[in-house]
């Protein structure tokens, strides 16, 4: 499977939970603990952000874990000298729920809408 088709299925998966993970990073903005959450989808236990507590099992066995950029710069994730063209990048798509995918394929930064059609 490429990498496209991998994200397709993984949004598709997340369809219905992308409310929530939308709702859990405007809760990090309001909150003032950043200004750049950063959800992160996964399979297997990780060292990073917060897990969300979902109620039922998410398709395709996916663990979500809510994060931000600031701790991605402390963990090394996002170089320091990176910050401001991440930055840029986020603010291009404000109307998005900012991902880090790690999946089979490796990691990647994915942006999903925030409200599907």
């Amino acid at each position: 499977m490429s990498k496209t088709e991998d994200i397709l299925l993984i949004k598709e998966q997340l369809r219905n939970y992308l409310g929530l993970l939308d709702k859990a990073g405007q809760m990090i903005v309001e909150e003032g603990i950043s200004k750049y959450p950063i959800m992160v989808i996964h399979k297997q236990e990780i060292q990073l952000g917060v897990p969300l507590e979902i109620r039922q099992k998410l398709p395709g066995d996916w663990l979500i874990n809510a994060s931000t950029l600031e701790e991605f710069v402390s963990k090394g994730i996002v170089d320091q000298l990176k910050v401001d063209e991440f930055r840029q990048l986020y603010k291009q798509h404000e109307h998005h729920v900012c991902l880090l995918l790690l999946s089979d394929l490796g990691a990647q930064f994915v942006f999903f809408e925030k409200k599907e059609e």
